[in-house]
């Protein structure tokens, strides 16, 4: 989708699960803190525990993630690792703590995306998606060249729930309300007023509830309501049950959904890994109540691939549109949008050879960019080919031609020349700061921009072959059709002229 450049900043997510009390939770965030912060390289950190909170890209956070950190590196010219390898560093200090995952979510170039693998499953029955969520989690840990594996399925655990049989209660001249205090009191107490000290601007609840070793939920066998009758216990109208937690439930166009998502290593395209995904799904045999959706960057990628088909058919029409009425040719208009159309071989060679993949932005964009510069090209070539044609009737075609691409040979090549070499650097990853005086090789600037640099000088390259070479050919096409089709003809009528 985006260009991945080497990072400057990075996040941490911490999850775990159970029963902690805010101070358990900040010591276990501490603690992957710690292990961070031994690995060096940071130039300002940010850490927060405690569950709620946005976290980093779409999809929901996890409901057992109970902490995020976010990293400002140190100025890489000042350290001897890059950006990735100090991600790579944070990972491997933070991958084998007891009862906690800690993933490293990578800061994201452009819309906010999430992870690499986002697969959103869609159905009405909470049971049957959890247990499907799991059994597709359950899938991608199994598989080589995914990380980070995580859902959004609720997380065991147990609610206590508190029924009041209301019949007895005012029989012993109980209600639900005192009942409900009687509660708060061993747990997180009655609010009975708000303060705010004089040097704060938020006012500070004001609670009363049992010394700590009165509370917990044992006590409520012993806690006891006041009466007219005096104090009663609860435990004699109250009945206590445990029931499975309910955790939050995420809706969209009114069906419950959940998320698996996953990051892909380093080296592994996310392409493949779908590809590899809906080959499973396909005989994975998934409840048939359950729909899967890919999202995240997929998402995004397959809206920016229609946007660019879109933009670049669009601008075909219209460039169609003004050479038919420059040149009052089809054929001549046909010739130059097809040589945009197959300047696109030459960017996929390029691509080939460099090594880099497809960007869906930067790659997509650069063909965009490389049809004005094509369709310039050729213009001068037809221009001038139909100038001689039309002001030396005596010239044979092939002499026009041989003479037109003379004449357009230095302007052809140096419009790709100065394209391309202007280009050249930033293809090649080479930052040249004018200001600072500094050339960098590698630097996260020009690593954004390598794609697109690279997709128009590759494919200027090899459309510069076309233009010379193709294009003379092609205009020769029609000649050399109608020539054979004469001769083809006087060969009919010698023949029959010979019988």
């Amino acid at each position: 989708f985006f260009v991945d450049v080497d990072p400057n900043f990075t996040g941490v997510t911490v999850s775990t699960q159970g029963n902690f009390s805010s101070e358990e939770l900040r010591d276990i965030v501490t603690d992957v803190e710690r292990r961070v912060m031994e690995q060096g390289y940071i130039g300002s950190i940010y850490t927060r525990s405690g569950a709620g909170g946005a976290g980093f890209g779409r999809g929901g956070r996890t409901a057992d993630q109970i902490g995020n950190m976010f990293i400002e590196m140190s100025d890489r010219r000042s350290r001897e690792l890059s950006g990735w390898e100090v991600e790579e560093a944070y990972r491997k200090a933070i991958a084998n703590v007891p009862g906690v995952r800690a993933e490293i979510m990578k800061m994201e170039h452009g819309p906010p995306v999430g992870k690499a693998i986002q697969l959103q499953l869609q159905g009405d029955d909470l049971d049957i998606l959890a247990r499907e969520t799991r059994r597709l989690r359950s899938y991608l840990e199994s598989v080589e060249g995914l990380t980070a594996v995580d859902d959004t399925a609720p997380v065991p655990g147990i609610e206590w729930e508190i029924i009041v049989d209301r019949a007895k209660a005012a029989m012993l001249g109980a209600d639900v309300t005192s009942v409900g205090a009687a509660i708060q009191l061993i747990t997180n107490g009655v609010l009975v007023g708000r303060y705010r000290p004089d040097d704060v601007d938020d006012e500070v609840d004001i609670r009363v509830r049992y010394p700590e070793e009165y509370r917990g939920i044992t006590q409520l066998d012993h806690l006891r309501v006041s009466t007219k009758q005096g104090p009663v216990p609860i435990s004699s109208f109250v009945e206590r049950r445990a029931k499975a937690k309910v955790s939050s439930i995420f809706r969209q166009n009114g069906t419950r959904i959940m998320y698996v998502r996953a990051d892909t290593a380093p080296g592994v395209l996310a392409d493949d890994m779908v590809a590899e995904i809906k080959e499973w799904l396909k005989s994975a045999e998934l409840d048939p109540t359950i729909k899967v959706v890919f999202r995240g960057a997929n998402e995004e990628q397959e809206k920016t691939n229609d946007f660019i088909g879109f933009a670049f058919s669009m601008a075909l029409m219209l460039m169609g549109i003004l050479l038919v009425s420059q040149f009052n040719s089809f054929y001549q208009a046909a010739l130059i949008l097809s040589a945009v159309v197959m300047s696109t071989v030459g960017v996929l060679l390029g691509l080939i050879i460099t090594g880099y993949p497809f960007s869906a932005i930067m790659t997509g964009v650069g063909i965009v960019a490389l049809a004005g510069i094509i369709v310039n090209n050729n213009i001068v070539l037809i221009d001038t080919y139909n100038y001689l044609f039309r002001e030396n009737p005596g010239w044979s075609i092939q002499r026009v031609i041989i003479q037109t691409g003379c004449l357009r040979l230095r302007p052809v090549f140096l419009t790709t020349f100065t394209t391309g070499f202007g280009l050249l650097p930033m293809a090649s990853g080479v930052s040249i700061d004018l200001i600072g005086r500094e050339i960098e090789v590698g630097g996260p600037v020009a690593s954004f921009w390598v794609q697109l640099a690279s997709a128009i000088v590759s494919g200027l390259s090899f459309a510069t072959l076309l233009t010379l070479i193709v294009t003379p050919a092609m205009l020769m096409a029609p000649h050399a059709f109608r020539t054979m089709r004469e001769n083809f003809r006087n060969r009919r009528q010698l023949a029959a002229q010979a019988s």
